[in-house]
């Protein structure tokens, strides 16, 4: 204190010499219509400088982000290409040819509307059927599993994702190839349920969970999310593992539709099992 008191006494006039500057400003603004226009055009110049300014920075760091949002982005497509087709070896006495027929595509959208702090969650999207999406197509981001198609217009979508207490995916946990189902019981977005893996399993804090491409919607090894937490309930012989998922729900801004293009084939043979067992 005492040298804050002894620094304003040796600099009073500096002090004296601002206020009075200040004072004569708003007076003359007042006053005088000529002069205080000219001040006040000569002020917002100066802060639009600063606005300019601070925008070009924003958006040099903005840019920067989102150039590495893209090179994680090639890194996972470029990752996903060989599951995105189906092989197919063809053995004839010595010769060994592979076939690949495309089994996946993708589709680019924008998020025009999403929720996630609701016990039910929806996403919109800025395509519909005239851009080719369909219902029950799955929906992923640059940083892994979103949701599902559930409705569409001839130009927009709407996405259940995993945020939703009817979701449920199939995926597994990669470093053990076990199976589960990823649900969500509300509460925190940054967060979901793996239930359905035994207890005969020995896990570990961050372990990677991924898509297991059991169902007919997601390829398989689309990132998920890691395990944060592995819980058991006596008795029952499963965990319940507390997921932290890979996709910022609250920052979803570019989506990707994946179309199996034999989606429709393999739930036809599916429906047809199921009615042979029926009938039997």
């Amino acid at each position: 204190m005492d040298a804050l008191l002894a620094f304003i006494k040796r600099y009073n006039f500096v002090f004296v010499f601002l206020l009075l500057e200040i004072l004569a400003i708003i007076f003359i603004t007042q006053n005088s219509n000529y002069q205080g226009s000219k001040i006040v055009q000569t002020g917002n110049a100066i802060a639009g400088r600063c606005y300019g300014t601070l925008s070009m920075v924003g958006d040099y760091f903005g840019l920067r982000k989102e150039n590495e949002r893209l090179a994680a982005e090639n890194a996972q497509l470029r990752a996903q290409l060989e599951s995105s087709y189906i092989s197919y070896n063809l053995r004839e006495f010595t010769k060994d040819d592979t076939v690949y027929k495309q089994r996946y595509s993708y589709t680019e959208a924008r998020v025009v509307k999403n929720s996630w702090n609701r016990p039910n969650n929806y996403i919109m999207i800025n395509k519909g059927r005239k851009q080719g999406i369909k219902l029950d197509q799955a929906v992923i981001s640059p940083q892994g599993i979103v949701g599902v198609v559930v409705s569409t217009t001839d130009n927009f979508a709407t996405i259940m994702p995993v945020l939703h207490s009817n979701s449920r995916n199939s995926v597994k946990i990669s470093r053990i190839n076990t199976n589960g189902s990823l649900v969500w019981r509300g509460g925190d977005f940054r967060y979901a349920t793996l239930i359905d893996i035994p207890t005969t399993h020995k896990l570990f804090s961050n372990d990677t969970i991924v898509t297991s491409g059991m169902a007919n919607d997601f390829p398989e090894g689309v990132m998920v999310g890691f395990v944060e937490e592995a819980m058991t309930e006596r008795g029952s012989g499963f965990y319940t593992i507390k997921v932290r998922l890979a996709t910022e729900f609250t920052k979803l801004d570019h989506v990707y539709i994946i179309d199996n293009r034999f989606k429709a084939e393999q739930d036809s043979l599916i429906a047809r099992t199921q009615l042979e067992e029926e009938q039997k």
